[in-house]
């Protein structure tokens, strides 16, 4: 099974994901699809991974820690202390997560990988080899943000995915409507 890297975000308008490591709107329906879309595997036995950054995961309210039914993969400069969490790893580096995803008994657990921010974090999963597909949820309002979604590339292509609904959304008078953009340079290993 080769690594594939599915990016998946909301962003605003103006590219914007976050203001004061926090969603700078409260879509109920968009974070349902969220946890849905991170959360589905076809095969009961395993679980999908989630990447994130340590500002992520430090946003993350307490009672939502670890995100629930998926294994949880924080990636920090510095070593974290997690062991207090079930399904959750930290990484200092990509060629550590790599080397997980290779890991033969880990490939057995997993199913999906989703990179889940934040923008650093997202802007090098772009930039990797293994990276597949960015579901990005674009939201058609602006908001205040100071963190935002890496530039999208040439590179991508907007594709449908049956699981994804293409009708634009609407919640507390925000539309919003979710993509799926294919990377063309991603090669099956």
């Amino acid at each position: 099974m080769s690594i594939k890297f599915n990016l998946i975000a909301a962003a605003c308008e103006n590219m914007g994901i976050g203001k004061n490591n926090d969603l700078p709107w409260r879509l109920k329906s968009e974070m349902a699809y969220f946890t849905k879309m991170t959360s589905t595997t076809t095969d009961s036995r395993k679980k999908n991974v989630v990447i994130m950054g340590r500002k992520t995961w430090d946003s993350i309210p307490p009672k939502f820690k670890p995100l629930s039914d998926r294994i949880n993969f924080v990636l920090s400069k510095s070593q974290l202390d997690l062991n207090q969490y079930k399904d959750v790893y930290g990484f200092t580096s990509w060629k550590e997560i790599q080397d997980r995803l290779n890991d033969n008994k880990f490939k057995d657990v997993y199913e999906i990988v989703w990179v889940v921010g934040g923008s650093r974090i997202y802007k090098e999963a772009m930039e990797s080899k293994y990276f597949y597909r960015l579901y990005l949820t674009e939201i058609k309002k602006e908001f205040d943000c100071d963190t935002f979604f890496p530039k999208l590339g040439a590179n991508l292509k907007q594709i449908s995915d049956p699981d994804v609904p293409e009708e634009v959304q609407k919640e507390k008078g925000i539309e919003f409507q979710y993509k799926v953009y294919e990377n063309n340079e991603y090669k099956e290993e």
